[in-house]
């Protein structure tokens, strides 16, 4: 069972590199249902998990030109010190009351997915004087906001980071994924610090599911020139819809 939970690792990975999100959102159903991690020991492992395949991702998207460092050191602070707070927030809730807002959060993260289109290859970064203080006008809210759900309920951000670098920031789609993962990178860590001494971690078992994961960014990030956005996007928004609902379901009895 352990051998077949960690196979997912990858498709989490691949998640992340052609998407530039939805790592989190696989990595919490694979711990809880495949692993058996309880509800806080998930969401605080996928968090470092997730951090940690994000940074290699992003380093592949760094080589090939598709990341703007910029939009990235003005939405991750943000967005981590949100995490942080989330995090802390978190030991207010119950189990079965995370697992229920990471459901709501995967609903919410499929209605993303199914709207968004990205913008044309036209859209470009933003270079005029004074665009970073209009970037953290910009990013001031949805940043705060993704990090206090990646506290929360362990979703490292990337399905709502992609649509708020696009619209908000004018960063070309492919680029928003590679940027998106730095920026989940530091979401996650700071995220995970906010969990240190308030969830057991089994190092061993994630350090294998990392590694496993990182090969999957890898192949995903390589993947993403070639592989239909749209189309796979449409898919995996299908998909978190299904999961979404089990997870509510699973959760229901025990809110209740």
């Amino acid at each position: 069972m352990t051998f077949l939970g960690l196979l997912p690792a990858v498709v989490m990975g691949l998640a992340l590199g052609l998407l530039g999100g939805g790592g989190s959102i696989l990595a919490v159903p694979i711990l809880v249902c495949a692993l058996g991690f309880g509800a806080k020991e998930a969401v605080a492992a996928s968090l470092a998990v997730v951090g940690l395949t994000s940074v290699f991702g992003a380093a592949e998207h760094w080589r090939e030109g598709r990341v703007r460092l910029r939009v990235a050191l003005v939405f991750g602070p943000i967005a981590a010190a949100g995490a942080y707070l989330g995090a802390h927030l978190a030991g207010f809730l119950s189990g079965a009351a995370q697992l229920s807002l990471f459901g709501a959060a995967m609903l919410a993260a499929a209605f993303f997915v199914f709207r968004d289109d990205g913008p044309g290859e036209e859209s470009k970064e933003p270079s005029s004087d004074g665009s970073t203080a209009r970037l953290l006008l910009r990013f001031a809210a949805p940043g705060m906001g993704v990090g206090v759900s990646t506290g929360l309920v362990g979703v490292g951000g990337g399905f709502l980071i992609v649509p708020a670098l696009v619209l908000l920031g004018e960063v070309p789609m492919e680029a928003a994924v590679g940027t998106s993962l730095l920026v989940i990178a530091m979401n996650s860590f700071a995220g995970f610090a906010g969990y240190l001494g308030k969830a057991e971690s089994r190092w061993g078992l994630l350090s294998i599911f990392a590694a496993l994961a990182v090969s999957g960014s890898f192949a995903g990030a390589y993947l993403v020139r070639y592989v239909p956005q749209h189309a796979l996007k449409k898919s995996f928004a299908a998909f978190l819809v299904a999961m979404a609902l089990f997870v509510l379901y699973e959760n229901a009895g025990a809110l209740l």
